[in-house]
């Protein structure tokens, strides 16, 4: 307790670190302000239904990565998303296009004309999201007219329609900005900060409904209740393993005479992540698992609502073993993409170094194909089953709120999110020479230690 104190202590010291943080939470509070603004024309007071609908399957994800901004019908409703979407399509074309592949290799410039065409992609996906978002809005409220200015009444105008969409842009920008800023100013990681402060934002609703739940069973409630927080503990310990989780490779570096100074001649280590692909293959695995819903809503076939009653169910046997085999075979498509053995093989080769018992080149990349391969799998496999474990802890009665905590993305982003944080607050310490947040060692956040 009195080294926490004290690492609290040190870290209002650094007035730089001090600031940074102080200006982080003014940017919090706007965005969770923001979250609660009402789009004009909608009486927050008939919600009750959107709001209800919204707790639980996909709208419930979306509303909790967006803070409750979705079920608020708020300026903020679509959240970060969108421009999280158009990242994952830019680092897609980054794979397969050539342009886009020039443009991540040209340094900060490339970065900046990357970043642009992100903006410019996250705008065309809100205005195609906002007509459909609004739409469900309109079907949600009530029908009955109390005023003839009641936009939600039946017919709503084309001024409605036109700034709805028009302040569901901006308001998905603003948090784009807001981000930044945090980057720039604050304490860093801004875009991941933002959705870990949405997610965080339900978790005490959500806990309250949970106990709630329980202590209305009687006697055997508060037992299950602390049995479900025994296995989120462990769930959340498992995760941080997997995030931090690295294999390390030793290079030996020859060495070299130039003129009279000697180089190299030193072993370091490369450290291959258990989970290189981090949380994109849950992304995309849920992505195709979205597919049977957007095809029923086409062909209303007796077959196809079977086939689609058994893939739309989140919790179903069905839904979770296809989801479980795909998040696999994404984490070994996603590893495989980006990690490019054969460039680690050419740079070893390059500097003058080489893997002990392996001859450089082609070897060294089989070895590290192989190696990668290996500790893919069981990183895989955990990561499935962090995915699909609010289905399996929703078997024990735990609530669709709640539930959505034990697993799937929200874990991953809360658990590396707070690790990043964490790093980057423990090297402004470490650089001022205090002691940093842990007794041994330093914290290690997604890249790896620092």
């Amino acid at each position: 307790m009195n080294r926490l104190i004290e690492t609290i202590r040190n870290i209002f010291k650094i007035e730089e670190l001090r600031k940074r943080i102080l200006f982080t939470l003014l940017i919090i509070l706007i965005y969770r302000f923001g979250s609660f603004v009402v789009i004009p024309g909608i009486d927050p007071n008939k919600l009750s239904a959107l709001q209800n609908s919204s707790t639980q399957g996909l709208l419930g994800l979306l509303n909790m990565f967006s803070g409750g901004a979705f079920g608020n019908a708020s300026v903020f409703a679509l959240g970060i998303m969108p421009y999280i979407t158009a990242s994952i399509i830019i680092q897609l074309l980054g794979m397969a296009v050539p342009y886009f592949q020039r443009l991540q290799r040209e340094g900060e410039s490339g970065r900046k004309k990357l970043n642009q065409i992100m903006r410019y992609l996250t705008v065309v996906i809100v205005i195609v999201q906002a007509p459909g978002y609004i739409k469900n809005v309109l079907v949600q409220l009530p029908n009955e007219a109390v005023t003839p200015f009641d936009p939600y009444v039946s017919n709503p105008g084309f001024f409605f329609w036109f700034s709805s969409v028009v302040l569901l842009i901006a308001g998905t920008l603003f948090i784009m900005w807001l981000g930044e800023k945090i980057t720039d100013k604050g304490i860093g990681n801004g875009i991941s900060l933002i959705i870990m402060i949405g997610i965080i934002a339900r978790l005490p609703g959500a806990f309250v409904a949970e106990c709630a739940a329980r202590f209305n069973q009687g006697g055997t409630g508060l037992l299950v209740l602390i049995i479900e927080l025994i296995v989120l503990f462990f769930v959340m310990i498992g995760t941080i393993a997997l995030v931090q989780g690295t294999r390390k490779i030793p290079v030996q570096y020859a060495k070299r005479v130039v003129g009279n100074r000697q180089y190299g001649g030193v072993r370091q280590y490369i450290p291959l992540k258990v989970n290189a692909a981090g949380v994109m293959p849950i992304i995309f695995a849920q992505a195709i698992m979205f597919l049977p819903i957007t095809i029923a809503g086409f062909r209303q076939t007796e077959a196809l609502t079977g086939f689609a009653a058994a893939f739309t169910n989140i919790n179903g046997f069905w839904y979770n073993l296809v989801f479980f085999i795909l998040i696999i075979a994404f984490t070994y498509f996603y590893t495989a993409v980006t990690m490019n053995t054969n460039q680690m093989a050419e740079d070893i080769k390059k500097n003058g170094g080489f893997i002990p018992g392996v001859k450089p080149g082609k070897k060294t990349a089989e070895y590290l194909d192989a190696i990668m391969s290996r500790i893919t799998l069981p990183g895989s496999i955990f990561l499935g089953i962090v995915a699909i474990m609010p289905a399996l802890v929703s078997l024990m009665g735990v609530t669709t709120a709640f539930s959505h905590f034990y697993g799937g993305t929200s874990l991953l982003i809360l658990v590396g999110v707070v690790l990043d944080t964490l790093q980057q607050i423990e090297s402004h310490l470490l650089m001022h020479h205090y002691d940093g947040l842990t007794k041994t060692g330093r914290i290690k956040g997604r890249i790896g230690r620092m």
